[in-house]
């Protein structure tokens, strides 16, 4: 009797479960290159002018540019658009109150997003990469854009003057032995940019991101090849020392 039950829920359960593994979205690939100063230049650019709006960045500051090769100078007269000083945090005009009744919820901070959204689907660069390019109409929502990533997500689409405005459709894929119908995301009115020149931009935004929320990661990296190399060379050392003080000892 309990294996009848059990094959009887497994059939309830079925087309469930199908459905599910259908619709789980595969994450793209980021193009992420932390030592592609012209990208992360780029996409700092990017960032100030759609996201620094309404998204704070908290936990870095304008003069951390200089390390992706940006002079302060440049900093102050390309990417400061208030009366912040250099030296000073990313921060946003914005009063949290108001971005909550506007958008539902307060937008997050971005400083760290690329590292929180990592999972075991993808990086957290590949979650932003995807999630940025799969905004699509949706009359239901609030805001009028949902995403595909993020299912009913608060935000607006900020790119869409960019990308322009994608709709969901019905179109047929083959599966294992029969047609079925999935929903595809298609362009239904062109942006400004091209499609490969959106993906671009995103990319070079994501990039940044990425840097940004790790800035001393190449640093890191570097510091801890050198101290390896130094334990290398100090077990090295310490082993001949053992081997000339014991030739002696039977």
């Amino acid at each position: 009797m309990k294996a009848m039950r059990a094959v009887a829920l497994l059939c309830v359960l079925a087309p469930a479960l199908a459905l599910a593994s259908e619709t789980e979205f595969t994450l793209d690939h980021a193009p992420i290159d932390a030592h592609d100063t012209e990208s992360l230049q780029r996409g700092a650019r990017t960032f100030v002018n759609y996201c620094l709006n309404c998204h704070s960045a908290n936990y870095m500051r304008y003069n951390r540019l200089r390390d992706i090769g940006l002079t302060e100078q440049q900093i102050r007269d390309n990417l400061i658009f208030t009366e912040a000083k250099v030296g000073d945090l990313m921060k946003i005009a914005a009063d949290a109150k108001d971005a909550k009744e506007w958008f539902g919820a307060p937008p997050p901070d971005l400083t760290v997003i690329a590292r929180s959204r990592s999972s075991e689907a993808g990086s957290g660069s590949d979650w932003l990469y995807t999630y940025l390019r799969t905004f699509y109409r949706d009359s239901s929502r609030p805001t009028g854009w949902n995403n595909v990533v993020y299912p009913n997500v608060g935000m607006p689409h900020a790119l869409w003057q960019l990308q322009g405005e994608q709709v969901m459709k019905e179109a047929q894929a083959p599966g294992p032995g029969y047609m079925r119908t999935v929903q595809q995301l298609a362009l239904d009115k062109p942006g400004t940019l091209k499609p490969v020149e959106f993906d671009q931009l995103v990319a070079d935004l994501v990039n940044y991101m990425t840097y940004m929320s790790e800035p001393a990661r190449e640093d890191r990296i570097t510091l801890g090849l050198y101290a390896l190399i130094v334990i290398s060379i100090l077990i090295a050392l310490t082993y001949a020392l053992k081997k000339e003080f014991w030739k002696d000892v039977h």
